[in-house]
């Protein structure tokens, strides 16, 4: 990731548009900044969540709140709590989010 030609800036995230998003189960909120090519944001997952769909984006990706299992297409899993991250490139290997609990995460991809 190259990050370049982003001013100093402060984000409230409170104030940032929350968009809904359906899973398989479940809905996530997210709260999207876009700062050239890098999409910043603020998900929520409620509890029961599955996503509907494998991803292929690379993410780094906090768990801030909650609980949120990481499926890789070749069935390994990561559970991670408050204060774990996981890191993955484009294309390296396919994942989806599934939270019992429900989960809030920083997300930078």
């Amino acid at each position: 990731m190259n990050i370049s030609d982003i001013p100093f800036g402060v984000t409230e995230w409170a104030g940032v548009e929350r968009t809904e998003h359906p899973g398989e189960t479940g809905m996530a909120w997210w709260r999207t900044r876009q700062f050239g090519p890098i999409r910043v944001r603020m998900v929520e997952y409620s509890a029961g969540y599955l996503a509907d769909h494998w991803c292929s984006k690379g993410h780094i990706l906090l768990c801030l709140e909650g609980e949120l299992e990481s499926e890789l297409a070749d069935g390994r899993t990561f559970l991670l709590t408050p204060g774990v991250s996981y890191q993955v490139a484009d294309h390296a290997e396919a994942h989806r989010s599934t939270t019992r609990t429900g989960a809030k995460l920083f997300i930078v991809d």
